[in-house]
């Protein structure tokens, strides 16, 4: 566990972020820790969820962080969307594999970033961090 000087809070306005993964522990434990780090967070566990709260969130989203491989909708086809509903909402990509193939061509088109999976809490609150300046 991360001491809590690494866990401070962000210095700036409070951020909201979706964090979606198809993952249940990963999202219950990525939102304790994102809420720890003072940001306010909701979750999908798909992605049409994801694109579902896109739809009645967007005006109050500033980050969607997105697992790339979902069984229902992919990584890329949500970020698709979000991105034709909303250009401001930053989108840092989330992965158990490297950031190849569709990864790759995701971050060439406007993706915000990667973070591979495992991470750290440190390694998730820097990423983001850089993400929103």
């Amino acid at each position: 566990m991360q001491n809590d000087q690494q866990l401070r809070k962000p210095s700036f306005k409070k951020r909201t972020i979706l964090l979606v993964d198809d993952e249940q522990l990963v999202v219950d434990a990525g939102k304790h820790v994102l809420e720890r780090l003072g940001y306010t967070v909701y979750t999908a566990i798909n992605g049409l969820d994801a694109i579902d709260v896109v739809k009645k969130m967007k005006v109050k989203l500033d980050l969607v962080i997105l697992d790339m491989n979902m069984p229902d909708v992919s990584g890329r086809e949500v970020f698709d969307t979000i991105k034709t509903l909303d250009q401001r909402i930053k989108v840092p990509l989330s992965s158990g594999e490297s950031a190849n193939g569709d990864a790759s061509r995701m971050l060439e088109n406007g993706c915000n970033g990667f973070i591979q999976k495992p991470f750290s809490i440190l390694e998730l609150s820097e990423k983001i961090k850089k993400i929103m300046g």
